[in-house]
């Protein structure tokens, strides 16, 4: 099976290739340089496997929640590469790549993840690490003031840039339940293609014109829907 994937919901931006399970990646912290540093990694990636598009499975990418125009910026560069080359998408929870990238690196199996969403409101979903060790969502994904994170009466880490902001207010809500936190945690294209690689073996690709990004944040997605 051959993926390729990109993230660029956040200030980081990077790109990843999985070639029948081993994943190569090209990663920068680079705020507002994502659309001058995204196509030469997917080249670099690309060549150095000695591979064209046309030779890839599907394609998976960042579908959100995140930045704006980060988001905008993954999905446009994946519809064009899947429309080209006339493959499948995946399209990856950015909160899920957050709780992949962590269970990766972790033995704790249960990700609180939260992702600052500016405007005094976090994006946050509850992710539990399955047996095969892929990130599945619990419940459902959200955007809120921190205060009203409503989490399940279980165990885990709180991850991702939104414990940076609002620690206190999310781990008064959790209490003796918190483990651990990492709040520099940002999502990365390795954990998307290995999410992708998952979601595309068990059929949950879609076709390029139904590849779109999700903001959680309504007016976001209004603002959208009315240009």
């Amino acid at each position: 099976m051959k993926l390729l994937a990109v993230e660029t919901s956040t200030e980081a931006c990077s790109a990843a290739l999985y070639v029948d399970g081993e994943i190569q990646e090209k990663f920068a912290l680079a705020p507002r340089e994502h659309t001058k540093l995204i196509l030469p990694m997917i080249d670099e990636l690309m060549a150095g496997a000695q591979l064209s598009p046309q030779q890839l499975d599907a394609v998976a990418f960042s579908r959100g929640p995140g930045s704006f125009t980060g988001v905008r910026i993954a999905t446009g560069i994946i519809q064009g590469i899947a429309f080209g080359a006339d493959l499948p998408v995946v399209p990856v929870s950015t909160l899920a790549a957050i709780a992949q990238d962590y269970f990766n690196q972790n033995r704790i199996n249960v990700a609180f993840t939260a992702m600052d969403a500016r405007m005094g409101e976090i994006f946050w979903g509850v992710y539990q690490q399955d047996r095969q060790g892929y990130a599945r969502l619990l419940g459902k994904e959200a955007v809120t003031p921190a205060l009203d994170v409503v989490f399940p009466d279980i165990a885990g880490a709180g991850v991702g840039s939104g414990w940076g902001v609002y620690r206190q207010e999310l781990a008064t809500r959790l209490g003796s339940l918190l483990l651990a936190t990492d709040a520099k945690k940002l999502p990365r294209a390795a954990a998307i293609v290995q999410l992708g690689a998952d979601g595309f073996s068990n059929e949950q690709a879609v076709a390029v014109e139904e590849a779109m990004p999700v903001y959680l944040r309504d007016k976001v997605a209004k603002k959208e829907s009315e240009r």
